[in-house]
């Protein structure tokens, strides 16, 4: 088993293959991918079915979930210095 990296150009493009008729498993072998891996593709870069999500993606909402919880941190860290800032 090799590691191989593949840009996010190849991964779309096998996403659009998928989703323009082309069965998995034809994928799987003519660009040498494992299915398993390819279903992932399609998981991460197929538009989520969720309510209001209006086209995101898995990825898209899962760095949307990390930038909120980044921005949470700050909220709470600028809450913590106007306490501190207030008693002075």
């Amino acid at each position: 088993m090799s590691n191989k990296r593949y840009n996010e150009d190849f991964k779309r493009t096998i996403v659009d293959l998928y989703h323009s008729g082309s069965s998995v498993r034809d994928l799987s072998s003519e660009y040498g991918v494992t299915e398993v891996t390819i279903y992932k593709w399609i998981k991460d870069f197929s538009p989520n079915q969720q309510s209001g999500s209006e086209g995101a993606t898995s990825k898209d909402m899962e760095e949307m979930q990390k930038e909120m919880a980044r921005l949470k941190e700050e909220n709470e860290i600028l809450k913590k210095a106007m306490t501190i800032f207030a008693k002075k």
